[in-house]
């Protein structure tokens, strides 16, 4: 197999927990040649632990002076995310783009743009679609007959709480104020031009939606399309919960997310049909190798049966990793595209715009 030379765009937590634990485990397709962070800290900290040479602080200097680079992971804060892909892009290299892939239409468009003059590839990040669990359940789904009814749930506590359990991660000190200031108000400008100059309450609601809800909302549309429209939305606690109704052609989807301080995850998309019942039930991506499972109950005869599938323990980062690497070097066809994001993108907005109706009509 011909080994891709990498750069890593961002250092932080999931970087250290998930994506160069992951990397190095997958010497034969993967290496990682360059790392690029704002913080000294996290460049010399990856840098010595993975033995990376190339070290930098800005994309652009990465991209235009790291020998015979193939690829880059961004996987910065999403803010800069647009900036980093269309530069990568712009160097002629391939892109794995954490999700979101951007938080407004225009930074889209730019990606789309250049993606296409670049003729490279760009791949979101969502690695729950590659979990065979979840692979498993798209095949059985013609086996539920009719489908009556859907839930997509997302309730789980802050990730820290299960990361500093179980891994050792560096969150650095040397930040400089400015840039952080820099980044809010990067943040905030991109959010109003999605969906306008809203409450501040709905631009954080939708920063959720864009974070969290684009996992639940894109494995939703790939296992069962997109929903003709949002038919209501509610949200609470600032911003922090979100309950939907999404309308099918005939049935509904309910859609409910939220965070809290519970040390657990409970993340699930299950789908209810006349024959049979599908569940895929996810746990937290910072633990590795924790399975994702496939739970179908049905009846058989005058039985009732519950089956629990695992089908593998590989986990979703390495699927998503391995597909990239196909996509890449034997021309594969790249599932989780820009355009893909986009749906999920109007889906947000569609689920604002619910919530400034649900607000006026109060």
């Amino acid at each position: 197999m011909s080994q891709l030379r990498v750069g890593v765009i961002g250092l932080g937590e999931v970087a250290q927990v998930v994506h160069l634990p992951v990397l190095e485990s997958l010497p034969d397709l993967y290496r990682v040649t360059a790392v690029c962070d704002i913080s000294a800290t996290l460049r010399d900290l990856v840098g010595d632990r993975y033995r990376v040479e190339h070290r930098y602080d800005d994309v652009a200097e990465m991209v235009r002076e790291t020998p015979s680079l193939d690829c880059v992971l961004v996987l910065n804060s999403d803010e800069y995310h647009t900036e980093s892909v269309v530069t990568a892009l712009g160097a002629g290299l391939h892109v794995l783009v954490e999700k979101p892939m951007c938080l407004s239409p225009r930074e889209a468009e730019e990606i789309l743009a250049a993606r296409d003059r670049s003729g490279r590839i760009v791949m979101v990040g969502y690695m729950r679609r590659f979990a065979p669990a979840f692979e498993a359940a798209k095949s059985r789904l013609a086996s539920l007959g009719r489908i009556n009814y859907a839930r997509v749930h997302d309730i789980i506590g802050r990730n820290q709480l299960m990361i500093d359990q179980t891994a050792r991660v560096v969150r650095p000190s040397d930040l400089p104020q400015s840039a952080l200031e820099e980044r809010w108000a990067r943040g905030s400008a991109l959010v109003r031009e999605a969906i306008g100059d809203v409450d501040p309450v709905l631009g954080g609601t939708y920063r959720l939606l864009c974070g969290l809800g684009s996992h639940d909302l894109s494995a939703m549309r790939e296992l069962l399309g997109r929903p003709r429209r949002v038919a209501a939305a509610r949200q609470w606690r600032d911003g922090g919960y979100i309950a939907a109704l999404l309308e099918y052609d005939d049935f509904v989807a309910v859609y409910e997310t939220g965070v809290d301080d519970q040390v657990r995850f409970d993340a699930h998309l299950e789908v209810y049909g006349d024959l049979a019942e599908l569940r895929v039930q996810y746990d937290t991506p910072y633990i590795r190798h924790f399975p994702t499972t496939l739970v179908v109950k049905q009846t058989v005869g005058e039985g009732y049966e519950e089956t629990v599938v695992r089908p593998h323990l590989k986990d979703p980062y390495t699927h998503e990793l391995e597909a990239f690497h196909a996509a890449v070097t034997a021309g594969a066809p790249v599932k989780t595209t820009p355009e893909d994001y986009v749906e999920d993108m109007e889906l947000f907005v569609q689920i604002i715009r619910a919530l400034e109706q649900a607000s006026d009509q109060a």
